[in-house]
Parts: structure tokens; C-alpha cells; sequence
């Protein structure tokens, strides 16, 4: 199993639950992603004009983050973060226009260089019905303002960018018919998997929940 893991995947598929189960059930350490933004509520509210402001924050923000998590990898044990650094840009070429892209590319470019890879990347994903009722759950109050429109091409997004993803092993894992948080043998399951025979390239986890 590699020290250090990352979880990803669109807003509602599960990947501060996952991480923090695995900091109860491995004893990892965990880092988790910056919510503090305060450019996040208006972003909501009128995507083009807080745009820029609110994914040069998350950028600038996650990057110092990372910095920190580097000297963390020193440490013994498992760590896990819920979020890949490069998926700020995921987030960027969605909401950004090509003159905002410019400005971004420079700073990604050169923060992306001074951040620790994952040993492995755990992607979840979940189709929009499914994600929209774990947001509806969730009851965040500019959460539910997301368009469904917007988390179809997010959801587009994340599927284009870990196509072509060769950066790190990588295990996909349908999460459609699984519930890792109420059922514990699909906990099991998924954690088995994560933790045992060791991933090479990309490789997929389709569970099926028994009847």
C-alpha cells in the first residue's frame, strides 16, 4: 500500500467521508481541502464575475497547503488527502475564460512543479441522479444552488481529465451501487481493495451490491 493517497471525484461522490474513514479504520493522517473561500458563496451565485477571485484563492491556498503536507510526508504512516492538487485546474477550465486561462496557467504551472505525487489516486464516481440527492443531503446552503447543468460538465470534466490521467496508478471506483458509509461490508469491500494487491496504471472497481 503506498503512504501517501488521494481521493477525488465531483462535488457529493464521497471524498471527505472516504477520507475520514480511512483516518479511523487505518489510523492515517489526513489533509483535507480548503473550504475557507470567501469568494465561494457569490462563485454560486453568479459563476462568471467571482470566477477568477475565487479559483486563484483555492490555487494559492491549496498550493501552501501542499507545501505543508510535503513536510508531513516525512512522517511514518499512511496519509490521505480528499483532493488532488491538479484538480484545481479541472475546476479552472470549466469556469475560467481563455484571457483568466493565461494568468492561471503561469501560476499552476509553477506550483504544480513544487507538490508532492500521491502514490496512488482513488477517483470516485457516481452519475448526476446520484450526486444531486448526496448534495440535497448534504443541506450546505451554496451547495444548493448548483445548477444541474453545471454537474453534468463537471462530472464531464473529471471523466475527460483522468482519461488521459498516466501521472500516478490510479483505481476507479463505481460508487453508484455502493454505500460505504451505512453499509460496512461495502466499507470493507472498497478498503480491501485500496489496501491490497497494489495498483499499476489505471484500473477499475465495479462493485455490485448483493441482492
Amino acid at each position: 500500500m503506498p503512504s501517501y493517497i488521494a481521493v477525488e471525484g465531483p462535488i457529493g461522490v464521497g471524498k471527505t467521508t472516504l477520507t475520514q474513514l480511512l483516518q479511523e479504520k487505518l489510523s492515517a493522517r489526513v489533509c483535507m481541502d480548503v473550504f475557507d473561500n470567501p469568494f465561494l458563496p457569490d462563485f454560486y451565485r453568479d459563476r462568471p464575475q467571482a470566477a477568477f477571485r475565487a479559483q486563484m484563492y483555492f490555487l494559492i491556498s491549496r498550493f501552501r497547503q501542499q507545501l505543508e503536507l510535503a513536510e508531513s510526508l516525512r512522517g511514518k504512516g499512511l496519509l490521505v488527502c480528499d483532493y488532488l492538487f491538479a484538480r484545481d485546474k479541472i475546476f479552472a477550465y470549466l469556469n475560467l475564460d481563455d484571457q483568466e486561462l493565461l494568468i492561471y496557467d503561469r501560476y499552476f504551472e509553477t506550483f504544480s512543479s513544487l507538490v508532492p505525487s500521491p502514490g496512488l489516486v482513488v477517483y470516485l464516481k457516481a452519475p448526476k441522479e446520484v450526486l444531486l440527492e448526496r448534495v440535497k443531503r448534504r443541506n450546505v446552503d451554496f451547495e444548493a444552488r448548483i445548477a444541474e447543468s453545471y454537474l453534468e460538465a463537471l462530472i464531464e470534466a473529471y471523466d475527460h481529465f483522468f482519461f488521459g490521467y498516466k501521472d500516478t496508478p490510479l483505481l476507479i471506483v463505481n460508487t453508484a451501487e455502493i454505500d460505504f458509509v451505512e453499509s460496512e461490508e461495502d466499507l470493507q469491500g472498497l478498503l480491501q481493495r485500496i489496501t491490497g494487491r497494489s495498483v499499476r496504471g489505471t484500473q477499475y472497481y465495479h462493485p455490485v451490491r448483493r441482492k
